[in-house]
């Protein structure tokens, strides 16, 4: 990031908007940032027919909600440390509570609960209402560190639509 650069919510918004628009899966499914910042994450995909896992009952496949949860958990990380560095998926647990049903969107808030020089921790919650979750995850993921990260990551990041032009 750019010495003295602090990011507010509307700068970590738009960065971790860039952010899944990058995953070719998310973006073709239209993963959308609702809320964003060093206190954690909220997305939400839209309602899609290929979604569905079962479709005699209308219920959305679990592997949706494990991407789902991958993606805010990994997402959130990135708010999360002193400066954005590449972190990949350690492990993922996801406990389903209950089935998620179809035409309806999916919610996912996700938050690191604790950082440490190689790991962050994280836990996130899918819900389609919010008093009823339908699955929960726990993420860890590893630090790579800045020699490892790419030169230029945070400032891509960060980057605004009118600094390309």
């Amino acid at each position: 990031m750019p010495p003295g650069f602090s990011p507010g919510a509307a700068d970590w918004q738009r960065a971790l908007a860039r952010f899944v628009t990058v995953i070719p899966h998310t973006r073709e499914l239209g993963l959308e940032v609702l809320d964003a910042g060093p206190e954690g994450v909220r997305l939400h995909l839209p309602w899609h027919d290929d979604l569905l896992g079962d479709p005699e009952r209308g219920l959305v496949h679990g592997g949706v909600l494990t991407m789902l949860l991958d993606t805010a958990c990994g997402t959130a990380v990135l708010p999360a440390l002193p400066a954005p560095e590449v972190c990949p998926t350690l492990d993922l647990r996801v406990d389903h509570f209950r089935p998620a049903i179809a035409g309806q969107g999916l919610c996912v808030d996700a938050r690191a609960v604790s950082v440490s020089a190689s790991v962050v921790f994280t836990e996130g919650q899918v819900w389609q209402d919010a008093a009823r979750p339908v699955a929960r995850g726990i993420a860890n993921f590893v630090r790579l560190g800045p020699r490892n990260t790419p030169p230029g990551f945070a400032e891509a990041l960060f980057a605004r639509e009118d600094d390309h032009a």
